[in-house]
């Protein structure tokens, strides 16, 4: 019994020791973080990025827009013709977004 509590705690402080030895060599070789040094730069990335998935979304509008208004040549039905030509100015509006807002703003 005695020679099982032994080889329990020699487990225990060598993990220990590992456990620490360990922690000290990350706090050593951990570097220090900062903040970058232009933080309107990250604004810029992420008005850039949302500007794009905006872009992608009237894209695809523009095209359902156009496979709209085909449908309609083929089946002359005035209503989806309406839908299509709609929904194709909208993608196009959509999709140029970002070069309206500087055409307005400049």
């Amino acid at each position: 019994m005695k020679n099982k509590l032994q080889k329990a705690q020699n487990i225990l402080r060598k993990t220990k020791n590992i456990l620490i030895i360990s922690a000290m060599i990350l706090s050593i070789a951990s570097g220090n973080a900062s903040a970058a040094a232009d933080p309107l730069g990250a604004i810029n990335n992420l008005s850039t990025f949302i500007f794009s998935a905006i872009k992608t979304i009237g894209l695809i509008l523009l095209a359902f827009g156009i496979v709209q208004i085909g449908l309609s040549l083929k089946s002359h039905d005035a209503s989806q013709r309406a839908n299509g030509f709609l929904t194709f100015f909208g993608g196009v509006i959509i999709a140029f977004a970002k070069d309206i807002l500087d055409l307005i703003m400049a």
